[in-house]
């Protein structure tokens, strides 16, 4: 069954939405349907370092049980969020964070997704300048399979300031704290045992990880102006705060902001180094851009073991629950543990997410 293309509900203004144009309740199906290539996934790779080899090796993939190497579940979920930020965040002044972030189906090249969003939450800041705006977003395939769900939030600038005494009124949207293990999706081709040191580099599985364990991982990754522009180009995120270096130099920060999600994939690429035989991600619980990335800084990445969680019904794979946390311009050695929630002037990404691993069998 192919997906029909749903007529848009919502006509947008040619100079975006402004925070005073969302309302809860309120439903987007997003423009610009995107087909995947094999051209996206290099690019992808070239801009990011990533080097989980599922990805990038086919031999590898059909041995796991995929009809082809799937896409990299964050070049796939940047695609989808893309596709969102011209109806929801084009006036953004930032990307505040990401729950219940769920990959359902692999993304392969040649499969076209497709978008839809509904506000399900609107508060505004008592500055009267801002306010955040909550959305719930889906990505399909032509087939009718949705194979990504996720929730985040953005401040959004207003079109007209208000005014910052009168009294705010808002829903804030109850949100799941994380993605529990019988809620993960995990296709029932899939045959772990394909992963091996040969080609992943690492022996580590599911079983010699322990909670609390502090991964700090060698490499780091120096953010160039134009390789990060391409990237946000690369997934149609037409966000003003990404690209419009003119009118960055009068905002807050007098230059461009490097998108998020560019962040996280540079920090996922850096993690290939000690969680070598993570293949695949299953859902990010919850995140936080802790503080702005600009052109320049070098990224560093370290992980903390947060759980292994037992599969229901899979005793050859589990998941690990990982907290990634992004550091710049400071070596990690440098940088102490930090709580959840703790901020620290170097640490610029929070994210609370969980990867498939194989498991050892006896």
């Amino acid at each position: 069954m192919i997906r029909s293309l749903a007529p848009r509900s919502v006509d947008r203004p040619l100079d975006g939405h402004f925070f005073e144009d969302f309302s809860r309740g309120q439903r987007f199906e997003h423009a610009n349907p995107r087909t995947l290539t094999e051209g996206d996934a290099s690019l992808h790779l070239a801009l990011t370092g990533a080097r989980q080899p599922v990805h990038s090796c086919v031999p590898l993939a059909h041995a796991l049980g995929h009809r082809a190497a799937p896409l990299d579940d964050l070049l796939v979920f940047h695609v989808a969020f893309g596709n969102t930020v011209a109806d929801v965040s084009y006036n953004a002044v930032a990307n505040l964070g990401y729950a219940d972030v769920r990959f359902l189906a692999p993304v392969y090249a040649g499969d076209t997704l497709v978008c839809e969003s509904e506000v399900i939450g609107t508060k505004p800041n008592s500055s009267g300048k801002t306010g955040v705006v909550y959305v719930h977003s889906r990505a399909f395939n032509l087939e009718g399979t949705e194979v990504l769900s996720w929730v985040r939030w953005v401040m959004v600038a207003r079109r007209e300031p208000a005014d910052p005494t009168a009294p705010a009124s808002g829903v804030v949207p109850a949100l799941h704290t994380h993605v529990a293990a019988d809620r993960l999706v995990v296709p029932p081709f899939l045959d772990p045992s394909a992963i091996e040191a040969r080609a992943t580099g690492g022996t580590r599985l599911w079983d010699d990880y322990t909670a609390g364990e502090m991964i700090d991982h060698p490499g780091g990754a120096t953010v160039e102006e134009a390789e990060h522009v391409l990237a946000t180009r690369l997934y149609q995120n037409t966000a003003r705060v990404h690209f419009d270096a003119f009118r960055a130099k009068d905002a807050a920060f007098g230059k461009r902001l490097v998108y998020g999600g560019h962040v996280i994939s540079l920090c996922r690429g850096l993690s290939h180094d000690g969680l070598e035989n993570a293949f695949a991600i299953a859902a990010i619980h919850g995140g936080s851009h802790a503080n702005p990335v600009f052109a320049g800084d070098t990224v560093y990445c370290r992980h903390v073991v947060v759980a292994q969680d037992e599969i229901p019904r899979r005793k050859n794979l589990g998941a690990l629950r990982l907290r990634m946390i992004g550091v710049k311009n400071a070596p990690l050695e440098s940088i102490p543990p930090i709580e959840p929630g703790v901020k620290h002037e170097s640490v610029v990404l929070d994210l609370d997410y969980s990867v498939l691993i194989p498991r050892r069998q006896s």
